[in-house]
């Protein structure tokens, strides 16, 4: 009887400590998919421009753009979308004074 509680006990024990990681490759893969798609998203995102009432995909242009204007206002990086109304219509402001200049640049 003794041995038989000994057994059951490791048996229960085995179980407890696999339980975790017979389920993580499931979370794991959930994690990867949702990053996936997050930058799905990222890469095809358009973002509305009030100066010109029209919309912008935001590609690595557009990011790269918006990292310079805020390189020059000694500004953190922060995504576009969690600025506040008034960054947004700075950064357009900023966009379209740049844009002749930049379109310059590039032919």
């Amino acid at each position: 009887m003794h041995r038989e509680c000994r057994y059951l006990g490791f048996v229960l024990l085995s179980t407890a400590l696999a339980a975790p990681l017979a389920s993580a490759k499931p979370v794991i893969a959930l994690q990867e998919h949702e990053e996936h798609d997050r930058d799905r998203d990222r890469e095809h995102r358009r973002v509305y421009d009030p100066y010109r009432h029209d919309y912008h995909e935001w590609n690595d242009r557009e990011d790269s753009a918006y990292r310079h204007w805020l390189d020059e206002r000694h500004e953190a990086y922060v995504d576009y979308e969690r600025l506040k109304h008034r960054q947004q219509l700075e950064y357009w402001r900023w966009r379209h004074e740049h844009e002749e200049h930049e379109e310059h640049e590039h032919h």
